[in-house]
C-alpha cells in the first residue's frame, strides 16, 4: 500500500494488482473534472443518487463530468436502508436500458453506503461488468463501505445476502460534503471509524478516544486523519484478502449483532453505524467473557463509542425469547458456517479473531447488553 500526501489532497492506494485504484480525500473534489482522471472517459455516464443527497451534489458533479462524458444521465433512487432492495435495483438497470447505455458505460454512486452498495452491484451485473466509482457523501461510506468492492441488496432474511465481490476505479471521498450530513449520520459514522483500533492499530484507538468531540464538531484536521487512517487501515486488509477468504473478516467486528439489530428491528429503524456500534459493546463483551480481554477494555470500547453518539444498549427483538430472536438471525449471517455463528472478537487491543462462542454464553450477553 503507498500514501501520497499533497497539501490538497490525500491518496491511497488499494492494491489488488490489474483491479487497483486509488482513494482520494479532501474538499472539493467533485467540482473538480481532474479528479476523475483514473476513470475511462465513454460516451455516456450514468449518476446513480438518491433523494436526500442528488438535490445537494448531483448538478454540480453532473457539471464536472460533462468535461469527461458526452452525456451525463442522473437516476434518483429512494432514500434509505429499506429501499435496498431489488425493486430499487431496477431502477438502475431501467435507466441504463432506457438511455442506451453500453458496457462503456460509467456509473458514479453519489450516496452513502446504500447508494454506494446497489451501484457498485448494478455495474457487476449490467452487460455482465461495466466500470464504476464511488462518491461517498456520508462519513460511513467513506471510512468503510466504498471501499474493497463489497456490493449488494438485501433480503429480508438477512442483510447483503445478495451481491458480488466488484471493486471501483476510483473512490472519491470529498469532506465538504459531510457539511450537510445529519448529526445522527455523522455519529453512526464514527462507529465505523472507532472499529479500526480495536482490531488492527491500538495507538488509532487511543487517537479516537482523544479526537471523538472534533470530529462530532467536523474539525477538518481530525477529519482528513481519520478517513485517511481508516483508509489505510481497511487497504491493508483488502488487499491481502479481497474477497473475504480469512483475515478481511475482522473488519465486520461488531457486524454479526448488529445485523441482527438492523433485520430484528426492521431495515432502516436503526442505522447501519448505530447497529454496528451497539453491536461492537455486545461483541467486547463476548470477548471477555471467553477470556480474550479485561473488563476495562469493554468499559473503555463503551465510553468512546456512547461519546460518539452511538447506542450501546440493545434493542429488545421478541417479548418472550429475545436472545433466541437474536440467535436465528445471526445464523443467516454470512459468517456463519453450517449453522455455527462465528463472531469477531478482540484478543487484546489491536488483534482480531474470528470463532465461535457457545450459545449459552451468546445468551448471557445478548440478556446483559439488552436495553430494559
Amino acid at each position: 500500500m503507498e500514501v501520497v500526501s499533497t497539501p490538497a489532497t490525500e491518496r491511497v492506494e488499494i492494491d489488488l494488482g490489474d483491479r487497483s485504484y486509488p482513494i482520494l480525500i479532501g474538499e472539493g473534489l467533485i467540482d473538480d473534472p481532474a479528479t476523475f482522471d483514473a476513470v475511462p472517459r465513454s460516451s455516456d455516464a450514468l449518476i446513480v443518487t438518491n433523494t436526500t443527497v442528488g438535490p445537494l451534489y448531483a448538478q454540480r458533479l453532473e457539471a464536472t463530468l460533462a468535461q469527461r462524458h458526452a452525456r451525463v444521465h442522473t437516476v434518483t433512487l429512494p432514500d434509505g436502508e429499506a429501499f435496498k432492495h431489488w425493486q430499487t435495483l431496477n431502477l438502475i438497470f431501467d435507466a441504463l436500458l432506457e438511455r442506451g447505455c453500453d458496457r462503456k458505460t460509467v456509473l458514479y454512486a453519489l450516496g452513502g453506503g446504500v447508494v454506494g452498495d446497489m451501484t457498485g452491484f448494478a455495474a457487476a451485473c449490467y452487460m455482465r461488468g461495466v466500470p464504476f466509482v464511488q462518491v461517498p457523501t456520508t462519513l460511513l461510506a467513506q471510512v468503510d463501505s466504498s471501499v474493497g468492492g463489497k456490493t449488494g441488496i438485501n433480503h429480508p432474511a438477512g442483510k447483503n445476502m445478495i451481491g458480488a465481490f466488484y471493486q471501483p476505479r476510483l473512490v472519491v471521498c470529498d469532506l465538504s460534503t459531510l457539511a450537510t450530513l445529519p448529526p445522527r449520520e455523522l455519529s453512526a459514522g464514527l462507529a465505523e471509524i472507532i472499529k479500526y483500533g480495536p482490531i488492527a492499530d491500538a495507538a488509532f484507538l487511543e487517537w479516537t478516544e482523544a479526537h471523538v468531540d472534533a470530529l462530532r464538531a467536523l474539525d477538518r484536521p481530525a477529519l482528513v486523519q481519520a478517513v485517511r487512517r481508516s483508509c489505510e487501515i481497511k487497504a491493508e486488509v483488502v488487499g491481502q484478502d479481497e474477497r473475504e477468504s480469512g483475515l478481511r473478516a475482522i473488519l465486520n467486528f461488531g457486524h454479526t449483532f448488529g445485523h441482527a439489530i438492523e433485520a430484528g428491528m426492521g431495515y432502516g429503524e436503526w442505522l447501519h453505524g448505530e447497529a454496528v456500534g451497539c453491536g461492537m459493546v455486545m461483541a467486547a463483551h463476548l470477548s471477555q467473557r471467553l477470556g480474550l480481554v479485561e473488563h476495562g477494555f469493554v468499559e473503555r470500547l463503551s465510553r468512546v463509542v456512547e461519546r460518539a453518539g452511538v447506542p450501546v444498549r440493545a434493542p429488545r427483538l421478541d417479548a418472550t425469547d429475545n436472545a433466541g430472536r437474536y440467535l436465528d438471525l445471526m445464523r443467516v449471517d454470512k459468517k456463519a458456517e453450517a449453522g455455527e455463528i462465528r463472531f469477531v472478537l478482540i484478543d487484546g487491543v489491536g488483534r482480531a479473531v474470528v470463532r465461535p462462542a457457545p450459545d449459552a454464553v451468546v445468551r448471557e450477553v445478548i440478556d446483559a447488553c439488552t436495553a430494559g
